[in-house]
């Protein structure tokens, strides 16, 4: 057990290799001298500093223990732990805003000109952005319009270009920013521009103080899991008929019957093994942060997205019994159609590129080992909680009365009957 629970100390602190920045947590008090480490009935033991909290204990009973084989331990993530801090300044920012919404072009003209002008910063926006005819006819834009870096999807590429991301609008710019980066992403700074807004925590009023806060290191992070999305295409034979699709989504994957009138006929593999059949209008297999989405429509568990799981969500099942189920995020999940389905199945990655499914297609999901690093306005815990109260409306119903103020039933009698309640009245 020596090796699974370690003493602090101020050297302790590591990163995980796939991101970019470094795991804090408050220093170390001194307390721990050589006479508790050379005393082990004297050590005070403590949590280690890392992404992830002291693994499990691996022993059980005088005999029982898991095999020393660090893939095969699971490894708890301590959400406290994960606090943003910079090798470097950053200096390129990328802002993204949203379509088609003329309310967001005065904040995003605020907030482009203050990080060019004040911050000094590289801002890149979408080249798109640049021939919006209302912005053409902003003077204050046009003053930084020519300073602006620009970039067009599926032709340029940011993932070694940019250090930070500023999105204005709603959940679906998040999304966006997850779809742009298919490896490492940087931190996403989001502000509630948009309808729900349940992935955008910031506000705009004071948005000076609050990016100058993220940007001096001082903010906590949520680290958003994503599945990994491949799609295997075989003719009859078992032969690959092209290469395969990979794509990276932080909310769902839906597999549906798409335009057919018939039922969806799925065969889901769990690591290999046949779990089960679906038969419905399809499945959905989500992240704890895309819980909150199609899943829970569709009545499934709301999980915080610090949970390292994957859900599975059956959409209209032909069973009253195929309730939704959460399994390790480690599994890798196989689905493909069901040989003797009357039509194919349609598959979309968080409800864009929509693709067809035929029989001998497979589609392969786990979860990815790069997350989004979404910035909190408070904590990991009060930002969640305040958008399943705030954009839910979780558990939100009017107060049980005190019995003071039911003042006919608190003074009434054991021998008070509904027909002297009606004289009185």
């Amino acid at each position: 057990m020596t090796d699974q629970i370690s003493l602090l100390h101020d050297s302790d602190v590591t990163a995980q290799n796939d991101f970019v920045y470094d795991v804090v947590e408050p220093q170390d008090d001194g307390s721990n001298d050589s006479s508790m480490e050379s005393n082990p009935q004297n050590r005070v033991l403590r949590r280690t500093r890392s992404l992830n909290a002291p693994s499990p204990v691996q022993t059980f009973g005088p005999c029982g223990r898991i095999m020393k084989n660090s893939a095969m331990v699971m490894t708890i993530q301590d959400p406290a732990s994960q606090m943003l801090t910079w090798y470097k300044p950053p200096l390129t920012v990328l802002v993204i805003k949203k379509v088609r919404d003329s309310s967001v072009l005065p904040p995003f003209v605020q907030m482009v000109t203050w990080l060019i002008e004040e911050k000094r910063m590289v801002v890149f926006v979408e080249a798109s952005v640049l021939e919006d005819p209302a912005l053409a006819r902003d003077p204050r834009f046009q003053g930084v319009r020519d300073r602006l870096q620009t970039f067009r999807d599926g032709t340029d590429e940011l993932q070694d270009r940019i250090d930070f991301i500023i999105c204005l609008g709603g959940d679906g710019t998040l999304l966006y920013a997850s779809l742009l980066f298919q490896q490492s992403v940087p931190p996403v700074m989001a502000f509630h521009l948009g309808s729900l807004g349940f992935l955008t925590p910031f506000e705009f009023d004071n948005f000076q103080e609050q990016v100058t806060t993220v940007l001096e290191g001082h903010a906590a992070l949520t680290l958003r899991s994503r599945l990994r999305c491949v799609i295997v295409r075989k003719n009859e034979e078992g032969q690959p008929t092209e290469p395969p699709t990979n794509l990276l989504v932080l909310n769902e994957v839906v597999v549906d019957r798409g335009p057919s009138p018939y039922l969806s006929n799925i065969d889901l593999f769990i690591d290999g093994k046949h779990v089960t059949s679906v038969q419905g209008d399809g499945l959905i297999v989500s992240t704890p942060t895309g819980s909150t989405a199609y899943a829970v429509a569709a009545g499934a568990s709301m999980i915080h997205p610090s949970v390292p799981a994957i859900m599975i969500t059956p959409i209209c099942p032909h069973s009253l019994s195929f309730r939704p189920i959460v399994v390790p995020a480690g599994v890798e999940l196989k689905i493909k159609a069901n040989s003797n389905a009357r039509s194919t199945a349609y598959v979309s990655f968080d409800g864009r590129n929509q693709q067809e499914l035929r029989v001998g297609d497979s589609l392969k999901v786990t979860t990815s080992i790069y997350p989004v690093p979404s910035i909190c306005a408070a904590d990991q815990i009060t930002d969640w909680f305040d958008s399943l109260a705030e954009c839910l409306h979780w558990n939100v119903r009017k107060r049980q009365k005190h019995l003071d103020e039911l003042s006919d039933l608190a003074h009434s009698s054991s021998n008070d009957t509904l027909d002297s309640f009606d004289r009185d009245s």
